[in-house]
């Protein structure tokens, strides 16, 4: 039998789902507490607290004794969908896809043995991928990955697959991420890919992720339209994992 917190989660992404999909457009009203209880089956307390989820994603916006309304604007990401683009695409019911530029093995340079914790020189993967919205281009990942991870990252579907399902289907669990999160201007590259003006702003998205060993398997640069994706962040006074800080990752690419 669902738990409490797996009925809420599960009222909460299927109405993101239903945002996504256009069925509630920005500015319209979401149905009521007790229109969705009867729906689910669920308590008001747990409709209540899909909609709280909700509004700290940024997905909803509600006053007391009003109706929740949806607030317009770029796609959110949680922190736990940023592991994986497609579970994020199929949160908001869009079809996400990959575009393979280029995978290839190759020496780490010290930047990249440094963050993966190898010795300059040792093999790694770089994989170039534009990512896609039903069919439109609105990410670019840049992933780095030592040769035993890169070796069944090369295995698998690109195109369609998610990286982080894959490997859990294949024994590596992505547990732990260090995520920094800022504003760039789009280089040459950037705009080829994504079919935009050069200099036009991305919000990039750098993430060092280990696994239940805390051995680095995979560093990565992703690059987002502003107008498609935006980032929420929670945090509380018991777990503060929110922090502010000057250039951590100080190199637009590794070196």
């Amino acid at each position: 039998m669902a738990t409490e917190p797996a009925l809420y989660r599960k009222v909460a992404d299927d109405v993101k789902a239903a945002i996504g999909a256009g069925a509630y457009p920005a500015g319209s009203r979401l149905p009521s507490e007790s229109e969705l209880a009867e729906r689910y089956a669920v308590s008001r307390g747990t409709v209540r607290q899909a909609f709280a989820a909700l509004r700290a994603d940024g997905v909803i916006a509600s006053r007391r004794g009003a109706r929740r309304v949806v607030i317009g604007g770029p796609r959110v990401q949680g922190f736990g969908e940023l592991l994986s683009f497609s579970r994020w695409a199929q949160a908001i019911g869009e079809e996400p896809a990959g575009r393979v530029e280029s995978l290839d093995q190759r020496p780490a340079v010290p930047a990249e043995a440094r963050r993966l914790a190898l010795e300059p020189g040792e093999p790694v993967y770089y994989l170039v991928r534009v990512r896609l919205l039903s069919d439109r281009p609105v990410m670019i990942e840049r992933a780095i990955y030592p040769e035993k991870v890169g070796a069944l990252v090369a295995r698998l579907d690109l195109a369609r697959d998610s990286i982080t399902e894959g490997l859990e289907e294949l024994g590596i669990v992505f547990t732990d991420a260090e995520h920094v999160i800022d504003a760039v201007a789009a280089d040459d590259e950037d705009a080829r890919l994504l079919a935009i003006a050069p200099r036009q702003p991305l919000l990039r998205e750098r993430r060092l992720t280990t696994d239940r060993s805390a051995q680095p398997v995979e560093w990565s640069d992703d690059r987002y339209l502003g107008s498609e994706a935006a980032f929420s962040i929670r945090n509380s006074i018991a777990v503060n994992a929110l922090t502010r800080t000057g250039a951590v990752f100080n190199h637009d690419r590794a070196e």
